[in-house]
């Protein structure tokens, strides 16, 4: 959905010139150069990333291992309006920060926690919020184009993209008819599910970009997530997972797994799979990668992982 600019300085004279924004809450009019945006959510690292003239952010802390040194100190030095869910946000903060622009990057489901209309009161507030994970590239280019910074976002998706390219011939060959299954990171070990991730999921959707090809879909579409990945009994690993001839798994920043994905590699019906027979089971780093910079980041992450596909 692309906005349309209306030139003309709204009101009197000097007044900053204005737009009409499509956002997820209707047609909102928003300054054509924000020079104080707050962002909350999704909106947070791209924002940063895109160099928006920033007064307030909610804390990210999933996104901090995936930024650069630069991008990590810009968040730090940040001052804090809101915290990780909706719900911690500080109104007298916001107020306080004198914003032209606010910028909701919060699920659909999560904005009944927000106080749009008293945000409203204090400045334009857009929301535009993720869907299917997979969503972020289209979610960052709409938060970079409300805050002014199209241009800036579209050489970091060129750097991406060109990335993605050179590895998508680097691996052509040996990613030939490969069916990939995936591991995701949200499992539930209390309950003894495990999370398989199909294409365009978290784990999967960046690796897809460079040819990498996930069998099977979801039993039963939930929407949002629930559309591409699943949570089933660890019973059902080899039912599950016994068609892919190859594996991938989510891990952690410093490459160790989460408790969830423990719980798989430690299963006894692990070993059984046949792509880990193989040797074809490869750790994934930086899989919740929301932006074009930080998903840079993890087709290196991936070039790394399945290197061993190269090898004669």
């Amino acid at each position: 959905t692309a906005s349309t600019a209306s030139p003309g300085a709204a009101g009197s004279e000097g007044a900053a010139e204005t737009r009409v924004f499509e956002a997820d809450n209707g047609d909102i009019t928003i300054p054509v150069n924000p020079k104080r945006v707050i962002a909350t959510g999704y909106a947070v690292p791209v924002l940063i990333e895109a160099g928006a003239s920033l007064v307030g952010i909610s804390t990210w802390q999933r996104g901090v291992p995936l930024m650069t040194d630069a991008d990590r100190a810009t968040y730090e030095k940040l001052t804090k309006v809101a915290g990780e869910t909706a719900a911690e946000t500080n109104y007298e903060a916001v107020a306080a920060a004198k914003p032209d622009l606010i910028v909701i990057g919060v699920p659909k489901p999560v904005l009944a926690d927000v106080d749009m209309k008293r945000l409203a009161s204090i400045a334009p507030t857009i929301h535009i919020g993720p869907t299917v994970p997979d969503a972020w590239r289209e979610l960052s280019r709409r938060q970079s184009d409300a805050a002014g910074r199209l241009s800036y976002f579209e050489a970091e998706k060129a750097a991406y993209e060109k990335k993605a390219g050179e590895l998508a011939e680097k691996y052509r060959d040996a990613l030939k008819g490969v069916k990939f299954g995936h591991v995701g990171s949200y499992g539930d070990v209390a309950k003894g599910t495990f999370h398989r991730e199909y294409a365009r999921s978290w784990g999967t959707n960046i690796a897809q970009d460079i040819g990498v090809t996930y069998y099977g879909e979801v039993k039963e579409k939930g929407g949002g997530g629930k559309d591409v990945a699943e949570y089933s009994a660890i019973e059902e690993l080899p039912d599950s997972l016994g068609e892919a001839d190859a594996i991938t798994y989510s891990v952690q920043p410093d490459g160790t797994p989460n408790a969830a994905i423990k719980h798989v590699l430690e299963s006894k019906l692990w070993p059984s799979l046949p792509a880990v027979k193989a040797g074809k089971a490869f750790p994934l780093r930086y899989t919740e990668a929301a932006t074009y910079r930080s998903a840079t980041k993890t087709l290196d992450a991936i070039d790394q992982a399945l290197a061993p596909l190269l090898k004669p």
